[in-house]
């Protein structure tokens, strides 16, 4: 298998988390935001990633008598694929109920904190953590990305008001159980460690929040995924 990536996007680390729980090999091209849009759309019409190519040479041609898709463009869809194509260990749960509350959490943890995230993230880089990459090449990333997605003051505001509501909800269920869902690790849990990394590298999040971290550490160590940045 080949995961298309930016490597540093916390979205594309929350597909290496599932890949790496599967325990499936695979690839990793790493792409330049903004050229990357000349091969990811004419692969899935879509200008994002994550993107899996799983038929590379060594990988079955199908999954139960049906072809492998060409291409699997973003990560929740990553999730339900592997799923499928490697059941064991699952990241899916066996109680539909608890399942749903999974997926329910999963989502909202990639629509919205997980979006927080890259505002608080990029204006701290583009701030006082700039000495962490000064490099010409990613400040112009940085910039990059900043326009894109409207990184100002004030959308910095919303995202940070966003994480402290997120983070509190997080700290009960993870103060109560070891998984956000269940008994086991699931797609809620691979959304929040991935999703929420980035902010190991600010230090009022890792002052103000060290069980957050500790609980990144486990997941990546459950899914022997390298820590990210600052852990």
């Amino acid at each position: 298998m080949l995961l298309l990536q930016f490597s540093t996007s916390h979205y594309c680390r929350k597909a290496r988390l599932a890949l790496g729980y599967k325990g499936i090999n695979y690839k990793i091209e790493n792409l330049t935001p903004g050229l990357h849009i000349l091969k990811v759309k004419p692969l899935t019409g879509l200008t994002t990633l994550p993107v899996l190519l799983p038929e590379i040479e060594g990988q079955p041609e199908g999954i139960e008598g049906s072809a492998v898709p060409k291409a699997i463009a973003d990560s929740t869809q990553i999730f339900k694929f592997l799923e499928t194509y490697q059941p064991e260990p699952p990241i899916f749960l066996a109680n539909h109920e608890q399942q749903t509350e999974a997926w329910m959490l999963e989502d909202w943890l990639d629509e919205s904190i997980g979006t927080a995230t890259r505002f608080v993230y990029y204006q701290f880089r583009a701030g006082a953590g700039k000495q962490i990459d000064p490099s010409l090449f990613s400040q112009m990333v940085i910039r990059v990305v900043r326009k894109q997605y409207g990184v100002n003051n004030a959308t910095v505001e919303l995202a940070t008001n966003r994480l402290v509501t997120a983070l509190e909800e997080l700290s009960i269920r993870w103060q109560r159980s070891n998984y956000l869902v269940g008994s086991s690790l699931s797609v809620a849990d691979i959304a929040a460690a991935a999703l929420l990394s980035p902010l190991a590298l600010i230090p009022q999040y890792r002052q103000g929040y060290p069980w957050l971290f500790e609980r990144i550490v486990q997941v990546h160590q459950l899914c022997g995924e390298p820590l990210p940045p600052g852990l």
